[in-house]
């Protein structure tokens, strides 16, 4: 995808910090006239949202300028975690987003040989040592925010020493835990990344990719700096945590006197508020079965967020809008549900939905009567075509549309008034039909036969309301999903420290399953993942892993309720 031009519906393009870096850098020669940056995910789970972030801002700032390309390069140097199952999930994830990196697919794995060269070229310039020290005895030594750390007692081994320890760590004569290769920096520095950081650590693990071929694996700091160096990243953008990393990125990059050196820019990752944007966690609440998997509708993955609705362009035009900053903040979360309506609102055909059905016999009609409305599916784009709706004498209306004894301001339907249908008649209810438990199961109405297609009464009465309905003769049945926050408070990991637990915070009310809906009779063609607009409730889409013989849709976002904020003024 270029980003260029802004494409219809999306948000247009604003200026932040990065984006005018780039430009100015770009402008000005540096770097050759080139701008080159990176998506470097590490295959280890699936995408969520805050990654969409980081790929829009990567693949977007590139593309932006003449001749601009972006990687995708997996940092896979932890075979413990990664499975090449995530890898094909985030290459599908970028595609499904609009990005593509063309011939430019990257793996460090790739660079193993020369990342190992220059753990090597370290050692020999005296500037890296392999410690023996255990986990535990690191940490002791490492310090504190206000404490330096202590030098490690294998700190000062020759420099052949040093060699031949790290050439018996690749023919794996160790076990896991007895050695490490360290920088040698300065172990009294205010940064404590600076304290002599591990580069090298033992694992006597298969790699996805090269096998037994190595049994020592690069840390992520050396190896991601080299990695941008070797493929010539011109912007290596990255969150804030990284921030106090960036002083041994470029250590590492001057000790080698590497021909390339990227420059590291740091922004604040996306939080958004009653949902979680860990990975680790994200994974406990798949392996706990909290969720259906990687993929639940519920879930911040962009695969969750595909199959609940939500369009690639309210995802882009969501992470445009948050903008880019130094500031760490809490995003609401109905700034992302804003921009599924804004694109759904434009793009969806509207369809009848009956959630919670009440039917009605509308007693003036005769028993066979059948008509058909063809009515627009889109009410301002007539480029999307017609539709034809069934209507017989019996229909089906939400519950929450009847009232028996209603309050001034509603205007749905109630006994003894009136109420349009949605492109049919105005019908009027004149008797409630209850059952042995007092609970109403049908209403006998009548309709006015000159009401038709929008007409007023020829009387001149006024009927205010509108209400949606399908055909009990015609309808589909179908199962609705509807989903709500995962999460029933803003920051369900705030009370992380205190040892309370962010699963006990999941919202126990984040998915009812709706199994006796009535659809139109159209919507049993729907495609997997096709969306609409369930007319008077939500936007909904077709459900791409249906375990129903039955239709099911998923609820994406709900439609401003103007009858909540009525009850909400009267309670």
């Amino acid at each position: 995808m270029s980003a260029d031009t802004t494409p219809n519906n999306e948000t247009p393009k604003t200026s932040n910090f990065i984006r005018q870096i780039i430009i100015n850098d770009f402008k000005s020669g540096k770097f050759g006239g080139r701008v080159v940056t990176r998506f470097p995910p590490e295959p280890n789970g699936y995408l969520h949202i805050g990654h969409a972030k980081a790929i829009c801002l990567n693949f977007g700032t590139a593309a932006e300028n003449e001749g601009g390309v972006c990687h995708l390069r997996f940092d896979d140097t932890n075979p413990l975690k990664e499975d090449e199952e995530y890898m094909e999930a985030i290459k599908s994830d970028i595609k499904w987003l609009g990005y593509d990196w063309g011939s430019n697919l990257f793996h460090a794995s790739d660079y193993f040989e020369r990342l190992y060269q220059c753990a090597v070229e370290l050692i020999k310039n005296s500037k890296a040592y392999v410690c023996s020290l255990s986990a535990d005895e690191v940490r002791q030594y490492r310090g504190t925010l206000t404490e330096p750390g202590k030098e490690s007692p294998y700190r000062n081994r020759s420099v052949e020493e040093n060699l031949d320890l790290f050439d018996q760590m690749r023919q794996g004569k160790f076990k896991e835990g007895t050695h490490t290769l360290r920088a040698k920096i300065d172990m009294k520095s205010g940064n404590i990344n600076m304290r002599d950081p591990a580069l090298y650590r033992i694992r006597h693990v298969a790699h996805h990719r090269t096998g037994d071929a190595w049994c020592i694996y690069p840390m992520y700091d050396f190896a991601h700096c080299l990695s941008d160096s070797f493929e010539n990243i011109t912007h290596s953008l990255c969150t804030l945590e990284f921030e106090d990393h960036r002083p041994l990125y470029d250590w590492i990059l001057d000790e080698l006197k590497t021909e390339s050196h990227p420059q590291q820019i740091e922004s604040a990752r996306l939080n958004i508020n009653y949902t979680i944007m860990s990975k680790r966690k994200l994974r406990q609440l798949v392996e706990d079965g909290h969720v259906s998997g990687w993929d639940d509708p519920r879930m911040p993955t962009l695969q969750g967020l595909r199959r609940r609705g939500y369009t690639p362009a309210s995802i882009r035009n969501f992470c445009e809008r948050i903008g880019v900053s130094k500031k760490q903040s809490i995003i609401d979360v109905s700034t992302l549900e804003e921009c599924a309506r804004e694109d759904l609102g434009n793009n969806a055909k509207r369809a009848f939905a009956v959630l919670d059905p009440l039917k009605i016999t509308i007693d003036s009609l005769p028993e066979d009567h059948e008509e058909v409305f063809n009515v627009p599916n889109h009410p301002k784009d007539e480029t999307m075509g017609r539709r034809d709706i069934p209507f017989s004498r019996q229909i089906y209306i939400e519950r929450s549309d009847f009232m028996e004894e209603a309050p001034k301001k509603f205007f749905r339907l109630t006994l003894g008034k009136e109420v349009r249908l949605r492109y049919g008649y105005v019908i009027k209810c004149n008797e409630i039909i209850k059952d042995s438990d007092g609970n109403i199961t049908e209403l006998k109405c009548t309709h006015d036969a000159d009401t038709l297609g929008g007409k007023k009464p020829a009387d001149g009465r006024k009927v205010k309301g509108i209400i949606h309905w399908v055909s009990a003769k015609h309808a589909a049945s179908a199962i609705i999903n509807v989903y709500d926050r995962l999460f029933s408070v803003p920051n369900p990991g705030a009370g992380e420290k205190e040892g309370i637990d962010f699963k006990s915070h999941l919202n126990p009310n984040s998915l009812q399953v709706l199994s006796k809906c009535f659809v139109e009779p159209g919507l049993k063609d729907a495609k997997p993942e096709e969306s609409f607009q369930f007319e008077r409730l939500g936007y909904f889409c077709r459900e791409q892993n249906e375990q129903s013989d039955l239709p099911t849709f998923n609820r994406i976002v709900t439609l401003k309720d103007t009858w909540a904020k009525v009850q909400g003024e009267q309670n």
